[in-house]
């Protein structure tokens, strides 16, 4: 049995070496950053300076090899940024998968997390299935046409080329100019993977 590019794709993120997963999960939670800074500009709860330090330290570490950073440290400021718990709102939701991912990415960095960069990835898919559920779903559809409208919605699409995009970027020897090309491919002009930007 032929295997499927989703078991392809998740093959070829385990063999990824531990750097090279790092770089793919900072590559993606480059992307999710608009996502939390929108909330962060509707509410005026969280700061997007304080996410945007931390996110810019885990890319230092990435090109300054014996870089002295203290991940558990940056894991407790991390946990103060989420959302309010009691704010269920769609945005809040988005936020949070903002700050999950960042703490995936935080715990691979301070020690061994195999699932790390699988969580990365499953969390940026679930927030786009989210935002495609929430604008264009209906209580009437079942099961079937859900999946349906999921694998044929266009932010879908680009979530799997995106992350496909991500995986072959840093499949290579991660030199310097190479960890700047996934960081903007990350930035993607500001664009998050629910196609919303801070404009």
């Amino acid at each position: 049995m032929s295997e499927t590019p989703q078991a392809g794709f998740k093959a070829r993120l385990r063999r990824l070496d531990k750097r090279q997963q790092l770089a793919f999960m900072a590559t993606l939670c480059e992307r999710l950053f608009p996502n939390y800074a929108l909330y962060v500009q509707m509410t005026g709860q969280g700061d997007v300076h304080r996410l945007r330090v931390i996110l810019d330290l885990v890319w230092e570490a990435l090109q300054v090899r014996d870089a002295r950073i203290d991940f558990a440290l940056q894991a407790t400021k991390l946990a103060e940024l989420e959302p309010p718990i009691d704010d269920d709102s769609f945005g809040a939701r988005r936020a949070v998968e903002t700050v999950v991912a960042l703490t995936a990415l935080l715990d691979a960095l301070q020690g061994d997390a195999p699932e790390a960069p699988r969580e990365v990835s499953q969390v940026s898919r679930n927030g786009v299935q989210a935002f495609i559920e929430m604008t264009e779903g209906s209580d009437s559809d079942g099961a079937e046409q859900n999946a349906a409208r999921l694998r044929a919605h266009p932010l879908m699409d680009d979530e799997h080329d995106f992350q496909a995009a991500a995986l072959e970027a840093a499949d290579v020897e991660l030199e310097r100019e190479t960890l700047k090309a996934l960081r903007r491919l990350g930035h993607n002009e500001g664009i998050s993977n629910l196609g919303l930007n801070l404009d």
